[in-house]
């Protein structure tokens, strides 16, 4: 669904990413690992459009995401869950939900009527309850939640999530991993996501690729990631 090829991106005279490729196969749930600062939130940034590629190719569902303007990605079914989650502050629950709904790939009774689909709110209990709250005083865990259902308003085909368990409270990552395992099990969701704990990636991811110097060090199955992989790319 998602093939990178060869991709190159600078910030200045760095040189961030180094001919890197990843190949994200529809309805797997891959994981990009590696050490901090070897350029995987820069990754998901390029794929978003974010940042621009010096050379290399992305594509999705045949797609040059290259020559699709930002803006126009979302249109295409990509979901993005960003580092930092990202909400909109004095916005309420409700709200925040609704700005994805113009881009909306099904053009069904939710988006005419500009109602949130009930799917999201069946994952997410706790943004029903909360949908008149504002966002800025949810919790951490509860932020993470609505970034998340926010993106899934597009009715993406893609999700793409930067570390959604960082900062967040156990029983909650625990939470957003089964909703993850959901969508991609049963509702067919191809996902890639940045994770860096380790048992978050083995219970639910399909795939794996470790980052190394803005490079692709290894990749694999999930039950092919090794200890020895692990000692040499992973371990601080």
């Amino acid at each position: 669904m998602l093939r990178v090829d060869k991709l190159n991106q600078y910030y200045g005279e760095s040189h961030i990413l180094r001919d890197l490729s990843l190949e994200v196969p529809a309805g797997r749930c891959t994981c990009v690992m590696g050490r901090n600062g070897v350029g995987k939130t820069t990754l998901l940034k390029t794929i978003m459009g974010e940042v621009a590629a010096r050379d290399g190719a992305i594509h999705y569902d045949g797609e040059d995401l290259l020559e699709r303007r930002p803006e126009a990605r979302a249109g295409l079914g990509i979901g993005y869950v960003p580092q930092g989650r990202q909400i909109f502050a004095t916005l309420s629950v409700e709200e925040n939900l609704r700005i994805g709904l113009p881009s909306r790939r099904v053009h069904g009774p939710e988006k005419r009527r500009g109602r949130i689909p009930e799917r999201i709110y069946q994952l997410f209990p706790v943004l029903r309850e909360m949908r008149y709250r504002r966002g800025g005083d949810l919790s951490g865990g509860q932020q993470q939640q609505l970034a998340i259902g926010r993106a899934l308003v597009l009715d993406p085909r893609l999700l793409i999530l930067d570390e959604p368990g960082e900062g967040i409270q156990p029983n909650i990552v625990a939470q957003i991993g089964e909703v993850i395992r959901r969508l991609n099990r049963e509702d067919g969701l191809t996902v890639l996501l940045v994770e860096q704990k380790l048992p978050f990636a083995r219970q639910y991811a399909d795939g794996f690729m470790i980052m190394d110097r803005g490079q692709t060090a290894a990749e694999g199955d999930i039950g092919e990631l090794s200890d020895d992989l692990i000692k040499r790319h992973l371990t601080v």
